[in-house]
């Protein structure tokens, strides 16, 4: 599972790495902001800011025009749930820093960079600083890490930040804990500027406490047919299986089973209509929405955002119902996308473009 930036945060927090000083918008909440900030769009991909989604705000009456364009802004075919609100730092410079596995070596590796920030990919291969580690070695990798980015003085705090990082990895079954950029400030202080986290979807039963907006995915998105012609997305197990049943019946070749489960997000919604965009064959797809904790205005958003940035769409055939039911239509409406009142209407719609 990809975390968020403020998900990746909140665990870096708990685990005592430094981060800035936060706070998270929502559609419907909006804590009172101490300026500068840097306003960050909250969605699970990265070029954020070259792609306008991270924002300085230096005056009082920018605040709320940047965040309404921010929730509306898609990045990559992503909506924001959330926006992140930090504090403006003084920065020095920008080191890379990560934690990996390495899949090869069976270990745990850091990796890490004097250039950090954007621009990180442009730098060579073999120019990266590679430390293999253990529970024992974070005084030894410190003082590699120390010397490799010309901070002796610094020493002992990436001592620290090894040990809380590797530890933080370990304990949170991640694949991933890259932060980019860690940030020296002007008051010679190291705080991770961004963080990109990627966690063990197997390991969730272990984890009773995540509640991440991506949720795993595999065990809600079944393959029936490679070769099928028409892709279905609901929500709840019964329903989907009803949908499927109901193409099947109506004569046409049901690619797939899926759910997108309660509570699901325009983020979540987005990501199943790529995992169907892998068929090759698929010239409808039926959407049957009930709504109860899933917000039909996010099931809405979501479709927009995908008929705006997957230019091969196959027609879509729309039921909705229920949790904020008129707010989705009235989106749906500005864009010209059609609603259809009955999962019956939705099928015959989808056989004339189908050949079964």
């Amino acid at each position: 599972m990809k975390l968020l930036e403020y998900e990746a945060k909140t665990i870096l927090r708990n685990a005592k790495i430094p981060v800035p000083n936060a706070v998270v918008i929502t559609r419907d909440f909006t804590p009172e902001l101490k300026l500068p900030v840097v306003l960050k769009s909250q969605v699970p991909i990265g070029g954020r800011g070259k792609l306008g989604g991270i924002v300085i705000v230096d005056a009082p009456e920018d605040i709320t025009p940047t965040i309404d364009t921010l929730f509306d802004l898609p990045i990559r075919g992503y909506l924001p749930n959330a926006i992140l609100a930090e504090e403006k730092l003084a920065i020095k410079n920008e080191y890379y820093f990560s934690i990996v596995i390495n899949k090869s070596q069976a270990t745990i590796e850091l990796v890490a960079h004097k250039n950090g920030g954007v621009e990180v990919e442009a730098n060579d291969h073999d120019s990266f600083l590679h430390v293999t580690l253990n529970h024992r070695n974070a005084e030894q990798a410190g003082e590699q890490l120390a010397e490799y980015l010309d901070l002796p003085g610094q020493s002992f705090v990436l001592q620290d930040l090894i040990e809380n990082t590797y530890k933080c990895f370990v304990k949170n079954d991640a694949t991933l804990l890259e932060i980019n950029p860690l940030v020296l400030t002007t008051q010679n202080k190291l705080v991770a500027g961004d963080c990109k986290m990627e966690v063990d979807n197997s390991a969730a039963f272990r984890h009773p406490e995540w509640d991440f907006e991506d949720k795993p995915a595999n065990a809600n998105f079944v393959v029936l047919d490679n070769q099928g012609t028409v892709a279905t997305i609901a929500n709840g197990a019964g329903l989907a299986m009803a949908t499927v049943d109901a193409v099947a019946t109506a004569g046409m070749r049901p690619a797939n089973f899926l759910d997108i489960g309660g509570g699901a997000s325009a983020a979540s919604v987005l990501t199943a209509f790529e995992r169907i965009m892998e068929f090759p064959n698929i010239q409808a797809i039926v959407i049957n929405i009930f709504a109860g904790i899933t917000r039909c205005d996010e099931v809405a958003r979501a479709i927009i955002s995908a008929k705006s940035h997957i230019t091969t769409l196959p027609p879509l055939f729309i039921r909705l119902a229920g949790t904020n039911f008129e707010a989705a239509a009235e989106l749906l409406a500005v864009e010209n996308i059609s609603i259809l009142a009955t999962l019956d209407e939705c099928l015959s719609a989808a056989k004339e473009v189908s050949n079964g």
